[in-house]
């Protein structure tokens, strides 16, 4: 007799699915469906099924390895409420939407402040423990979020009385203790804009004879150490309350490493040799270490990761660079008789660096050739992942990987979730660094390591390496795959351990556009050690900038910003037209009349129709004759005398498209380091509210560097790009994200956007225009946010500039945990 089907209906993981399906809701519809698998096993073959044709939706065609990595990958198991319930008080059904929409069992919020009201009997809560455990699933993701309880014990609802739950895609648990009885309940399940899916929610009551097991387990799993096992149940409660909370402040490596780096979570299947002979070639890696008097246990770990690797195709290239110490020379001997596949050189005179690693190249057979300093040490499964990207591109010449610090106890930290391939960040630091992976052929064509640039001898390398290969052959995986060894007087710990470490990455990288060009580039240090500016040539006649203001009377803010220009700005060839749009007060004509008179770079004219943010920069754009176009708030003011200079010099570079400056609100803080996709789901400010001393995310807050989107707020182009693309778009787009979709198009055009450090203004941002605060302008920014979402889906859901490892809930660069 064949088992009875469950039956599918609106609190059914499976129904969900579908209906996420349907609309459009992949990543919340393969989570669902990978749910729906590990609960609902008689429907397995139906979700493998709908699964399936949703992955080949995201991604294209779907292998069976990709299939079984997402359908198998464990979810957690309720423990607390099948360990320590007692009486169920609540469950979804009682969950009372607020700023919440609902189609079809999904789950949509309106705003940034989507919540519940507990429907329920409270009289039932009285002083005690209680069980909380909900599964909560997104389509933008919840890393970085954190859900919250809110009690009111008769005063409303408010911050001091607030249960945090830090969330995790799939199940959620939280004990909790109310000190009284409660008036009502608010359940907030997180905090953006998003589709999401609440599954088996329940509030219970707790039996206390069973929850000391329960805080066990978790002191334990979080090496916690109690006063003594007969703690009474409320010191255990306020010890485990202390570790949610340090849990809600943001995500440490250590549980980034324990979400992403777990056994359940691995997605390299377990038989490598079976998998490997489906690549179309399985390339020969060639990995080259240069030696000198390393530390014997650095040097077998090191070594050891390579051997362990899980792809194996590879030969371990060693140049012993004459090591006066003994130790080395019996190290290399023990490891060359245990592997066919080590070759070591034992250099006769000391060379230094670049000439031993040269005499590892020699020996090198492979197509690729891997650097790895003697006491680093690789990922398990770098090398496959190197060669699964080889797979998928053959034409990959340079290939890079994310990477972190590892001490002398083996403790992993600091990671650098990196971006794709991005040359003017390139320029300003050498962020590619570990893991280098080189064609081979490619390496010995430019004669290998270069003498006399010892200390950034691998940035030389792949600058030299540039003018043979294309921007499509260098690939970067978001993954750690090199642990770079922190000891003291490694360049690991810190630039000022090897300060000589500048000076040759400085004559590499002037070396670099003397051979290359543009003639006149000149570099010098950076605004920190290990970071480098590159001041490009502008042209004689300067070309000219037309800045475009658009205005509506906010007269005290407009004259700030045109005067702060007029006054401080060193760059000689510029006009400023202000776009007047409706203003109404005589004190902004006279301010008008003045400024045109006081300065004849200025001048004014009327845009006599709503606003349209896009509508009046194509006006003011079709009345200029400047080179470059600049789009200028009304209500910025110049810093730096040299902004505009800066500006211009990478306007003007042709595979430069939009140039955006940093910039900061009245008190410091930043308010714009470039733009961010996804942030939010549609896009954020980088580094936003950061200290005006802050470095930023690996000094990105410092350097220049290429981005997917900057800011109109003040943004240079030129005007042959501005006209190729169309200029703003203001059909679709008259007030939000007009900027993003108008250097997203510039990008798509083939040009680079690029944000500058040096080029600083003040934002007094929201002074001249009011806050989406009514119905119409939320209505209309939403209109505008999904424009944005469904023309540039792709982009949004991949920043090519931003890491997929790094949060997309906060505008700091923490990690996606």
């Amino acid at each position: 007799m064949h088992k009875e089907l469950p039956r599918i209906q609106k609190y059914n993981s499976f129904y969900k699915a579908n209906a996420a399906l349907v609309a459009g809701y992949y990543p919340l519809a393969v989570a669902l469906y990978t749910h729906a698998y590990n609960t609902e096993p008689l429907l397995q073959d139906m979700v493998s099924f709908n699964l399936r044709y949703t992955l080949s939706e995201m991604y294209g065609e779907v292998s069976e390895e990709r299939l079984a990595q997402v359908i198998h990958k464990k979810e957690a198991k309720k423990s607390l409420l099948n360990t320590c319930k007692d009486t169920v008080l609540l469950t979804e059904r009682q969950l009372k939407a607020i700023n919440i929409d609902e189609e079809e069992g999904i789950y949509i919020a309106n705003n940034n402040d989507p919540y519940f009201m507990l429907d329920a009997d409270v009289t039932r809560y009285q002083t005690g423990l209680y069980g909380l455990s909900f599964y909560l699933f997104s389509n933008d993701g919840i890393a970085g979020q954190v859900g919250k309880l809110y009690v009111d014990y008769g005063d409303g609802f408010s911050e001091d009385n607030t249960i945090s739950i830090p969330l995790q895609q799939g199940l959620n648990e939280r004990l909790m203790h109310l000190p009284e009885s409660p008036v009502s309940l608010r359940f907030d399940p997180l905090e953006i804009q998003t589709q999401f899916v609440v599954l088996d929610f329940e509030m219970t009551t707790i039996d206390e004879s069973k929850v000391k097991t329960y805080f066990d387990d978790i002191f334990s799993k979080n090496k916690v150490l109690l006063d003594s096992q007969d703690e009474p149940i409320m010191n255990l409660y306020l010890k485990y309350d202390e570790l949610i909370k340090s849990t809600n402040k943001g995500g440490g490596y250590e549980q980034w490493l324990a979400v992403n780096e777990s056994s359940d979570n691995d997605p390299v299947p377990s038989d490598i040799a079976e998998l490997e002979s489906l690549f179309s070639s399985s390339p020969l890696f060639s990995i080259v270490i240069p030696t000198y008097n390393t530390e014997e246990k650095y040097l077998r770990a090191c070594i050891d990761s390579i051997l362990a690797q899980s792809f194996g195709s590879f030969e371990l290239c060693i140049a012993d660079d004459c090591s006066p110490d003994e130790h080395v020379r019996e190290v290399l001997g023990d490891y060359e008789a245990l592997d066919s596949r080590v070759k070591v050189v034992y250099r006769q005179k000391n060379g230094h660096i670049s000439k031993a690693s040269n005499s590892a190249i020699e020996m090198a057979t492979g197509r690729y050739i891997v650097l790895v300093d003697h006491d680093d040490m690789l990922a398990e499964h770098a090398l496959y992942y190197c060669a699964q990207a080889i797979d998928e591109n053959p034409d990959i010449k340079i290939l890079y990987s994310d990477e972190d610090k590892i001490d002398e106890h083996g403790v992993r930290s600091n990671p650098h979730f990196k971006s794709d391939w991005n040359p003017d960040l390139l320029y300003s630091q050498n962020y590619v660094s570990h893991l280098g992976v080189y064609d081979t052929e490619l390496v010995k064509r430019i004669g290998g390591f270069r003498v006399g640039v010892e200390g950034s001898q691998d940035y030389d390398l792949l600058l030299r390496c540039l003018p043979y290969v294309n921007d499509s052959q260098i690939t970067h995986i978001p993954r750690v795959l090199y642990h770079w060894r922190a000891i003291v007087g490694s360049t690991a710990v810190g630039a000022g351990e090897k300060s000589y470490t500048t000076d040759a990455g400085i004559k590499a990288l002037q070396d670099y556009f003397d051979t290359n060009g543009p003639s006149g580039a000149r570099v010098t240090m950076g605004k920190v050690p290990n970071t480098y500016k590159v001041d490009w040539p502008i042209p004689n006649p300067m070309p000219k900038v037309s800045m475009l203001i658009p205005t509506r009377d906010g007269k005290d803010i407009t004259e700030q910003a045109v005067r702060s220009i007029l006054e401080k700005t060193t760059y000689p060839n510029y006009d400023i037209l202000i776009i007047d749009n409706g203003s109404e007060k005589q004190e902004t004509f006279d301010f008008f009349e003045q400024i045109q008179a006081d300065d004849s770079r200025v001048s004014v004219i009327r845009y006599d129709h709503p606003f349209n943010y896009s509508a009046i920069n194509n006006f003011g754009a079709a009345h200029t004759d400047g080179d470059i176009i600049g789009l200028i708030n009304n209500d910025v003011e110049v810093i730096n005398p040299e902004w505009l200079t800066e500006m211009v010099m990478h306007t003007i570079r042709p595979d430069i498209g939009c140039v955006g400056a940093k910039l900061y609100y009245a008190n410091g803080q930043i308010q714009h380091a470039g733009v961010i996709l996804g942030i939010g789901g549609v896009a954020g400010h980088s580094h936003k509210y950061a200290k005006d001393s802050d470095y930023g995310y690996f000094s990105r807050l410092l350097v220049i560097q290429n981005l997917s989107a900057v800011t109109a707020a003040c943004l240079l182009v030129k005007r042959s790009v501005y006209d190729e693309v169309g200029g703003l778009n203001e059909a679709d787009l008259t007030v939000a994200f007009n900027d993003v979709d108008f250097c997203l198009r510039v990008y798509s055009a083939g040009y680079r956007n690029l944000w500058t450090p040096y080029a600083e203004l003040y934002h007094h941002e929201s002074i001249s225009r009011g806050a989406e605060d009514n119905p119409e302008k939320v209505a209309r920014f939403n209109k505008e946010a999904d424009y944005m979402k469904l023309n540039w889906t792709e982009l949004l859901n991949r920043d090519p500039h931003y890491n997929p490892n790094l949060t997309k809930i906060r505008e700091d660069f923490s990690m996606n945990i």
